[in-house]
C-alpha cells in the first residue's frame, strides 16, 4: 500500500463510523440492535405491567434492579470466562439463556401468573444472561476491528442502544396500549433470534493463546490485580459505579412520575423515553468531535451537570413537552459518560485481560445502578419521588466533583498488548506445567551513585510485574556487600511463570534495558529460578532441587 492509500486509510478509520466497514462487526452489531429493540420493547411492558399490579413504589424501582443485579454478582466469573474460553461461543450460550428466560416470561403472562416477584424472577434470568454476554462481545470488538478504531467502535456500542431508544420505548408503548403486554413479551423473545444468527454465521480470528487457559480462581485474582494496579481503570470503574447509583433515578422513576405526576398511559412513558433516547443518540454521534474538543474528564463533568438538570427539572413536575426536553439532555448526559467510561476501560486493557476488567467495570457500575434503583426507590416510596430526584440532582453535581480526587486521564493504548515471543530458559528437571510455586531472584550490582535512581526503576518495575502475575514481589539489599541487590517474586506454577514473561509488554521491557544499564559488570543481571520445597510430606523428586540459572 503505498503513502497515500495509507493516509486515506486512516482518514476512514478516523470517522465515527469506520468499525461499521468491517463485515462481522456491522452484522454483529446490527443484530444486537434488533435485540436491544426487543429489549426496550418489552422494557415499556414490564414497567408498565409492574405499575398496572402493583402500588409499590420500590416494586416498580426494583424492575431495572432485577436486570442489573446479575452484572454485579456474576460479571467477574463471566469475565474469566471471556478471556480463557472461546468468545464467541460464550456469546452464544449467553444468548441462548436470554431467549430461553424471555420465551418462559411470555409463557407466564400469557398463563396468567401476573405475581411481581415472578416477573422480577426471570428478569434476573435474562440479567444472568446479559452479564454473560456483555464481557464476552465487548472484548469479542478489540479482537474483531483494528485498535485505531476501539474508540469508534466503543462509542458506537453505546449509540447503537441509545438509537433504539428513540424508537423502542414509543414503539413499546404503542404495542402495549394497541396489542397489550403479552405481545410486547413475545415479540422481545423473537428478537434474540437476530444475534443468534450473527453470531452463528459470523466468525472472526482470536490471537492464540500460548499456555493454557488459567484456572478460575487464578484468572479471577489476575483481573482483580490487574484492575486495582490500573489507576485509569480504578478512576473509570469508580466514577461509573457513582454515576450509576447517582443517575439511575431518571430512568426507574419515569413510570412512577408518568402514573402519578403526569397523570398518563404507556404511550406518554414511550413519547418520554424517546425524548431520553433521541438526546442519547445527537450526543453519540457527536461523541468524536466532544472528544477532539474536551477532556475525557470535562466530558464526565458535563455528563454529570446534564443528567443533575434533567432529574431536578423532572422534580418540578413539568409538562409533557418540557419534560420530553429534559429527558433529551439527560439522555445525552447518559451516553457521553458510559460511552467515555467505557473508552478508557478499554484503552487501558490489554487483550490478555481485557475480558475481565470490563467484567469488574460492570459488575461494579451495574451494581451502582442497583442500589441507586434500590435506594431511590426507597426515597420515593418514603416521602416522594419529587424528593428522589432532588436527592439524585445533588448527588450527580458531587460525582462531577469527585474528578478533583478521581480523574479520567486520556489513554490512547497504543502500547498494552503483550510483546510476541518469549523463549522459556532451558531447565535442569523435568518440570510439570502445575509444578509451583516457581521463587525467582534477580541479582544486581549497584553502585552507590546509582541506587536513587535504581529505587526509582524499581518502584515501576514492581508494579509492572506484579500486575501481570508476580506475587510476593520484594527487593533486598546485602547488609555485607551494599552494592549486591536481588530483586525477588513468586508465581503459583510454572506455567504462570511463562504466562507472566508472555504478558510483558514493549514498555516494560524497555524498563528492564533502564533498569539493566545501572548494573555494574561484565555481565548482566543473574536471574535464577527456583522451586519452593515444603517441610511436609515428601514430595516427588524433580521438585527437590533449586533450577537452572541464566544470565
Amino acid at each position: 500500500m503505498n503513502r497515500w492509500a495509507r493516509a486515506d486509510a486512516n482518514a476512514v478509520s478516523s470517522t465515527p463510523l469506520a468499525p461499521l466497514r468491517n463485515s462481522t462487526f456491522r452484522s454483529i452489531w446490527f443484530a444486537v440492535q434488533v435485540s436491544s429493540l426487543g429489549t426496550l420493547i418489552q422494557t415499556v411492558s414490564v414497567g408498565w405491567l409492574m405499575v398496572t399490579i402493583s402500588t409499590s413504589d420500590l416494586m416498580v424501582a426494583l424492575v431495572q434492579a432485577s436486570s442489573t443485579l446479575p452484572t454485579f454478582i456474576l460479571s467477574v466469573l463471566a469475565g474469566a470466562i471471556a478471556d480463557n474460553f472461546n468468545r464467541r461461543r460464550v456469546m452464544l450460550a449467553a444468548q441462548s439463556l436470554m431467549a430461553v428466560a424471555s420465551a418462559l416470561l411470555t409463557t407466564v403472562i400469557a398463563l396468567g401468573f401476573l405475581n411481581p416477584w415472578i416477573i422480577l424472577g426471570f428478569g434476573f434470568l435474562v440479567g444472568c444472561g446479559a452479564a454473560l454476554n456483555n464481557p464476552a462481545w465487548e472484548a469479542s470488538v478489540g479482537d474483531i476491528v483494528d485498535r485505531r478504531d476501539l474508540p469508534a467502535a466503543v462509542t458506537l456500542l453505546s449509540v447503537g442502544f441509545n438509537t433504539v431508544r428513540s424508537v423502542g420505548p414509543a414503539l413499546g408503548g404503542v404495542i402495549v396500549a394497541s396489542f397489550g403486554v403479552l405481545t410486547a413479551f413475545a415479540l422481545n423473545t423473537v428478537s434474540y433470534l437476530a444475534p443468534l444468527g450473527a453470531i452463528w454465521f459470523c466468525k472472526w480470528k482470536v490471537r492464540s493463546l500460548p499456555l493454557p487457559p488459567e484456572t478460575m480462581t487464578t484468572a479471577i485474582y489476575d483481573g482483580l490485580r490487574f484492575t486495582t494496579m490500573s489507576s485509569e481503570i480504578k478512576a473509570s470503574t469508580a466514577r461509573g459505579t457513582l454515576f450509576g447509583l447517582a443517575g439511575i433515578s431518571i430512568l426507574a422513576l419515569l413510570p412512577v412520575l408518568v402514573r402519578d405526576q403526569l397523570t398518563a398511559g404507556p404511550i406518554t412513558y414511550g413519547i418520554l423515553m424517546a425524548g431520553f433516547g433521541a438526546g442519547a443518540f445527537l450526543a453519540g454521534i457527536s461523541n468524536g468531535l466532544l472528544r477532539e474538543v474536551l477532556s475525557q474528564e470535562r466530558l464526565i463533568e458535563l455528563a454529570c451537570i446534564a443528567c443533575a438538570a434533567c432529574s431536578i427539572s423532572l422534580a418540578l413536575n413539568p409538562p409533557l413537552v418540557v419534560a420530553a426536553t429534559v429527558l433529551a439532555v439527560g439522555g445525552a448526559g447518559w451516553v457521553i459518560a458510559w460511552s467515555g467510561l467505557g473508552v478508557s476501560v478499554q484503552l487501558a486493557s490489554p487483550r490478555w485481560v481485557v475480558g475481565r476488567t470490563i467484567s469488574i467495570y460492570y459488575a461494579l457500575t451495574y451494581g451502582g445502578i442497583a442500589a441507586g434503583s434500590w435506594i431511590w426507590g426507597t426515597v420515593a416510596q418514603t416521602w416522594s419521588v419529587t424528593w428522589a430526584l432532588v436527592g439524585s440532582a445533588g448527588s450527580l453535581l458531587l460525582v462531577a466533583a469527585t474528578g478533583l480526587l478521581l480523574p479520567v486521564r486520556e489513554c490512547d493504548g497504543s502500547d498494552i498488548d503483550p510483546l510476541e515471543g518469549f523463549d522459556a530458559p532451558t531447565l535442569a528437571l523435568n518440570l510439570n506445567p502445575r509444578s509451583g510455586p516457581v521463587v525467582v531472584k534477580i541479582e544486581y550490582s549497584i553502585p552507590e551513585k546509582n541506587v536513587q535512581t535504581f529505587l526509582g526503576f524499581m518502584r515501576k518495575r514492581r508494579q509492572v510485574q506484579s500486575r501481570v502475575g508476580a506475587r510476593h514481589w520484594t527487593l533486598l539489599r546485602n547488609l555485607q556487600e551494599p552494592s549486591h541487590w536481588t530483586e525477588m517474586f513468586s508465581t503459583p506454577t510454572w506455567t504462570d511463570y511463562l504466562r507472566l514473561n508472555h504478558r510483558l509488554t514493549t514498555a516494560d521491557k524497555e524498563l528492564d534495558s533502564r533498569v539493566f544499564e545501572l548494573h555494574a559488570g561484565t555481565l548482566p543481571p543473574r536471574t535464577t529460578l527456583f522451586i519452593q520445597r515444603s517441610t511436609g510430606p515428601a514430595r516427588k523428586p524433580d521438585q527437590l532441587t533449586p533450577l537452572v540459572s541464566h544470565p
